[in-house]
């Protein structure tokens, strides 16, 4: 049976089909985002005295994603967190401007190992966190991460970034 553009089932059938192929591409380009956000994530592991502890984190490479870091964000799961890298490897300070949850942040030194942690920055805070000497990268994990795992100074970063330093 078929139907012609004057008959009323022809536009209902052709309004029902677009919607369809509406929905199918938007189903794909949510698939596509989706992997993209999740190939975005790169595993680090810290060796620490009490042993291996893993996170899934971000990389903050561009000066725009190094200035937006984790602002603007209400919560940050365990495990996950992000890697800001500052290479050639100099003098960092950070801040908390704009940010809405409480921060650690891990001071990495070229070689892979950890200079300095500061625990549970204040959030919106402007004061300047100073690195205390020459890093390569930043790591911002939830606040109490360092204490809950103990991640301190001396434990080793394990990640590409660090991969040629040693």
């Amino acid at each position: 049976m078929a139907f012609y553009r004057d008959h009323p089932r022809y536009w209902l059938r052709a309004l029902v089909w677009t919607n369809v192929a509406a929905l199918i591409a938007a189903l794909c380009l949510v698939v596509v985002a989706g992997d993209a956000w999740a190939a975005k994530l790169q595993r680090l592991e810290i060796a620490t005295k009490s042993g291996p502890r893993a996170f899934l984190v971000e990389m903050a490479t561009s000066d725009d994603e190094k200035n937006i870091g984790l602002m603007n964000r209400s919560e940050l799961p365990d495990g996950h967190g992000m890697l800001f890298d500052f290479s050639p490897p100099q003098l960092v300070s950070m801040w908390m401007k704009n940010t809405l949850i409480p921060l650690d942040m891990i001071f990495i030194q070229a070689d892979g190992r950890i200079l300095r942690v500061a625990q549970n920055i204040e959030p919106l805070s402007t004061i300047a966190i100073p690195s205390g000497g020459v890093v390569k990268a930043v790591l911002e994990v939830m606040g109490g991460t360092a204490k809950k795992y103990g991640i301190g100074p001396g434990d080793r970063v394990e990640h590409p970034l660090f991969a040629g330093d040693h």
